[in-house]
């Protein structure tokens, strides 16, 4: 999922950088509030991390913006402000969570995976296809109880990004921005994505095929699921 970390504090911002990247978070940083204005009114993001303390904007005004811009992105509030008027300000102008400075790194990732959760109505990481279970947090995909491992990371945040939007059609273009980064190369070769799929279905037909995984002609691929 596309994450926007907005934070002065250069150490800490590649900190959490670096973490989420590692767990499978595409992040893009900014360091003043200039370069967030300016990524938050072009680019859709899956999550927006807001430093307030920023020296050259105001944070709640980029939490303002970012619920213009970015309506269905989840903002948490990254702050050492102390003063409980700023959280109920933040929470009430938009915001999904505070999480006061310094915290744990874990514990954002696990408020982050809380809201996705949320978001997109899932009651538990591991969601069944089928006879397939997916569990988006150890990333696995399993069936009747035995891993396919032959999955790479990149078709499995294909199948994990359409599972989050399950039963909406996502065109490739939109499966690109968020599996790759949020702006598409003009050299963007949209049969990408379509022999990511293709070798999605061999290596799960290997089991049983992927009946859920259905080709949307001329617009894209979804995931049909009733839970």
């Amino acid at each position: 999922m596309n994450v926007l970390i907005i934070e002065d504090e250069r150490s800490l911002a590649r900190e959490v950088d670096i973490f989420l990247t590692n767990n499978n978070y595409v992040c893009e940083v900014a360091y003043n509030g200039r370069t967030a204005s300016e990524k938050i009114s072009v680019n859709l993001y899956d999550f927006i991390l807001i430093d307030l303390g920023l020296p050259d904007y105001e944070g709640l005004d980029l939490l303002k913006e970012a619920k213009a811009s970015n309506p269905e992105a989840a903002c948490i509030i990254l702050t050492a402000r102390a003063e409980v008027n700023d959280r109920i300000t933040g929470l009430d102008l938009g915001a999904d969570d505070y999480v006061p400075k310094p915290f744990s790194l874990l514990e954002l990732q696990s408020r982050m995976q809380a809201i996705t959760r949320r978001k997109f109505g899932l009651k538990h990481n591991t969601v069944a296809l089928g006879d397939f279970q997916i569990n988006l947090t150890e990333r696995i995909i399993s069936y009747e109880g035995n891993v396919v491992t032959t999955i790479t990371k990149k078709e499995f945040d294909l199948i994990a990004y359409m599972l989050l939007h399950k039963n909406r059609t996502l065109t490739r273009t939109q499966l690109s921005e968020h599996i790759w980064g949020s702006v598409v190369n003009d050299d963007y070769d949209s049969n990408y994505i379509d022999a990511h799929i293709k070798n999605i279905r061999k290596k799960l037909n290997a089991f049983a095929p992927p009946n859920w995984l259905e080709t949307v002609r001329g617009l894209g691929y979804k995931i049909v699921a009733n839970n």
